[in-house]
């Protein structure tokens, strides 16, 4: 009987080395997506550092696109897949996921504005993770994380899932973000400062106060937080605040809101209350006209305050009765109708406002008395 010959010690050698390796290999993967992000900045401001020599000999940084800066702000958004999503959640406090779908249009409207907001926060070293990931490869994953649709938003806060609030352009979603990772208000502390500001907002909400402390500054910053779409900002320097708002002449506290149009700024006068000042933003963040798109359209909606609109017609938008009209903004009322009063007198108001337009019409008409196929009120109660 032939006995079974011992491994020799070269084989033995071979087979520890060859073990290690497959460690080695094994613990490289699991760190290699956790670092997925940091790796791809530093690469980005390897690039940006590198320049070519002109004729005095220094270095000039290459200039670059509108593409080249989109796909440097999609590289900083972290792909998910099987083997890095639980990790990702697990190991980052914040974490903002968007689950898409490649054939969903919508998904790829969202995406290049959900790169750039990742851009903007890594910018301001806000402390979040972006990722995405296509819910229609990784449908196990996608379902685990709550996606049921495309695209969805979900916030992540120490692995606890939130539903998304805010709106959907890129300025947007950094107001939003930096809402809940606890940046409510932005403090403003030099006069370039606040220039720098306004280059960058176009509606936001302005205090004024003596010191950051105290009931309406706490109510201030109550409604701050509260509040998902509105950028606040404060300053304890009138000098400063006569830049954010110059409507009002003020070394004493003040909250006003300030939007990109005609009814540029509106002061807030009412005593300062979280409620209040959230029902006056409200009722003001609105312009006076407001221009229909499908990235406002959901806000539009859903606002509890009369909205003017205006559409253009060329890209496939309806009017409110027929198809092909007179450029119009009809008023539609009741006798019975308790609202209706007051929304007369913001048309009154918006008809002066456009007051020696040949081609714009404003009309009302009574529903109780008058019929057409596309007309239809309904009461409440």
């Amino acid at each position: 009987m032939m006995s079974t010959p011992k491994p020799t010690s070269r084989f033995i050698y071979l087979t520890i080395i060859l073990l290690l390796s497959l460690t080695f290999i094994i613990n490289s993967k699991a760190n290699e997506d956790s670092d997925d992000i940091e790796d791809l900045i530093a690469l980005d401001e390897e690039e940006e550092e590198q320049s070519s020599p002109a004729s005095d000999g220094t270095h000039h940084p290459k200039p670059s696109s509108e593409a080249e800066l989109l796909t440097k702000a999609q590289r900083i958004v972290l792909e998910l897949n099987n083997d890095n999503t639980q990790m990702a959640i697990d190991r980052n406090e914040f974490v903002l996921v968007l689950g898409y779908a490649p054939w969903c249009v919508r998904s790829a409207e969202l995406m290049p504005r959900f790169a750039e907001a990742a851009s903007s926060l890594n910018e301001l070293k806000n402390p979040i993770l972006m990722a995405k990931i296509d819910a229609e490869r990784y449908p196990k994953v996608a379902s685990n994380l709550g996606i049921k649709g495309y695209p969805t938003l979900l916030l992540f806060i120490n692995a606890t899932s939130q539903s998304y609030t805010g709106g959907f352009s890129s300025e947007e979603m950094v107001i939003w973000v930096r809402k809940k990772t606890g940046t409510p208000v932005i403090r403003i502390n030099s006069i370039d400062e606040a220039n720098d500001f306004l280059k960058k907002h176009s509606v936001f909400a302005a205090g004024l106060f003596d010191k950051f402390e105290g009931p309406d500054y706490e109510e201030f910053v109550d409604a701050a937080t509260t509040d998902n779409e509105i950028q606040f900002v404060e300053t304890s320097s009138p000098q400063i605040a006569d830049i954010l708002f110059p409507d009002v002449k003020s070394t004493n506290a003040f909250l006003g809101i300030v939007k990109s149009e005609p009814e540029r700024y509106t002061l807030y006068e009412d005593a300062f209350t979280k409620d209040g000042i959230l029902q006056f933003l409200n009722d003001n963040k609105f312009p006076l006209v407001t221009f229909l798109t499908e990235v406002n359209s959901a806000k539009v909606y859903s606002s509890d305050k009369l909205q003017v609109t205006a559409f253009d017609y060329k890209s496939g938008a309806k009017y409110l009765l027929e198809s092909d009209p007179t450029p119009a903004r009809i008023e539609i009322h009741t006798p019975w109708c308790l609202s209706c009063e007051t929304t007369s007198k913001q048309v009154e108001k918006l008809a002066k406002h456009f007051k020696g337009l040949e081609n714009m019409v404003f009309a009302k008409i009574d529903a109780s008395v008058n019929e057409h196929p596309k007309l239809e009120t309904k009461s409440k109660g």
